[in-house]
């Protein structure tokens, strides 16, 4: 005998009332909306932010330098 025919065959069984809920068919793939990531992460902006305070400094540090170094040359003449 094969497989199938050993095994005991089952009969349904149906309520006589209420509802009879089928879940055959109807099964397909749901797509999600799109996640938007950002192009740069919160710590990179920080990175950024953080050398350009940096930059802006130096620049404002060398401004000044030159203006001593300036005032310096122009008052031993």
């Amino acid at each position: 005998m094969s497989e199938i025919q050993k095994r005991p065959s089952l009969q349904e069984v149906l309520p006589k009332s209420g509802l009879v809920v089928s879940e055959k068919g109807g099964l397909s793939e749901l797509l999600c909306k799109p996640k938007l990531l950002p192009l740069k992460s919160i710590t990179l902006q920080k990175l950024e932010e953080m050398e350009a305070q940096v930059a802006a400094l130096n620049q404002q540090q060398q401004a000044a330098n030159r203006a001593q170094t300036g005032a310096a040359k122009f008052a031993s003449q």
